[in-house]
């Protein structure tokens, strides 16, 4: 149960959720909460610029317990943007090979939905924080020198297909932890044959723990009395 911004003990130790906006990174909502708090504090687990939803925080004591939360199953509300693709598989880089998708039919999307329940194999995106050569491989793969990305298996308990409006797919996925959407969503343009991108993702669930009982960034803001400083990450394309 979520406690009142007024009894947090955060130097004792916290374990807080948090609804991180759109824009903003992990490591800057970790700042701003470490600004209002005064303490050690650690997040459990990164979620990309361009979504938005529950992070994990930890301060004080709690933050030994960062380590243990890692693995646990995510829940995602995401929206698959069908008929292009980009080199970062979501909005941070501009969408490329359009085509036309109006030929695509439900059964053709629900189909394409049965292959991506159970275990699956995907690439992670060479637009990603995993480490080659001792660097992000984003940093490589900015500067055009060769990424080499290993496959991974990653279990989806559950692909949902909540609304099809094309070239819009909204989806529903309870997923393995260190599983790429963009990669899923890259992949699910493949199998159409028509590519796709992340236009949308929010992470409503960590295991037990939901975004209906995470503190709302800007109400912790007016609690504190202090604005919110944080470098906003804009998408390439406004399509949302």
């Amino acid at each position: 149960m979520k406690k009142n911004l007024a009894d947090l003990q955060f130097d004792e130790g916290e374990m807080l959720l948090i609804d991180k906006p759109y824009g903003w990174t992990s490591f800057g909502v970790v700042t701003q909460w470490k600004k209002w708090s005064k303490a050690k504090i650690g997040h459990a687990g990164t979620l990309d610029p361009l979504a938005s939803g529950l992070v994990i925080v930890c301060t004080g004591k709690w933050t030994k317990k960062l380590t243990a939360l890692l693995g646990l199953e995510k829940e995602y509300l995401a929206v698959f943007h069908l008929g292009a693709t980009t080199p970062t598989y979501d909005l941070e880089s501009l969408p490329e090979n359009i085509k036309d998708v109006h030929h695509i039919s439900e059964v053709d999307i629900h189909k394409a939905a049965e292959t991506f329940r159970g275990e699956i194999t995907q690439f992670p995106p060479i637009h990603s924080a995993i480490k080659q050569e001792g660097k992000p491989v984003y940093e490589l793969a900015r500067q055009g020198k060769e990424v080499i990305m290993k496959s991974r298996t990653v279990t989806i308990k559950e692909f949902e297909i909540t609304k099809i409006a094309l070239p819009e797919v909204h989806v529903r996925i309870v997923c393995s932890s260190g599983t790429y959407i963009r990669s899923m969503a890259n992949d699910f343009g493949a199998a159409l044959g028509c590519g796709a991108y992340l236009q949308m993702l929010r992470r409503t669930a960590i295991g037990e723990y939901r975004i209906e009982d995470a503190y709302d960034m800007k109400e912790a803001a007016n609690f504190f009395g202090s604005s919110m400083n944080a470098k906003i990450i804009q998408p390439k394309v406004d399509v949302l």
